[in-house]
């Protein structure tokens, strides 16, 4: 099985199997983020992956889900904002 060198924002340099990847290709799909969880701390970590990287991960077997991008918090906020204008709505009534 392929193995991987990528960074932990907290332990560096760590090295992750291809199953212990997730690919998430963008809108272009040529591009996107991939996702691990480290192999020294455990902590989730998301990586940008260019078309480079997206084809070598592609290529190792690494499994991608086709993504929207990531929810941002104006994202959340907008939508919680959605729910109470709805939730005004139905009890107006």
């Amino acid at each position: 099985m392929t193995t991987f060198k990528t960074t932990c924002a907290g332990c560096g340099t760590v090295e992750i199997k291809a199953d212990g990847l997730m690919l998430e290709l963008g809108t272009s799909q040529i591009e996107g983020e991939y996702e691990f969880a480290c192999s020294s701390c455990g902590l989730t970590q998301r990586r940008p992956a260019n078309e480079q990287v997206v084809a070598i991960l592609l290529a190792a077997g690494v499994p991608y889900i086709m993504g929207a991008g990531t929810v941002t918090e104006t994202d959340i906020a907008d939508f919680a904002k959605s729910l109470d204008d709805w939730l005004q709505e139905i009890t107006a009534a």
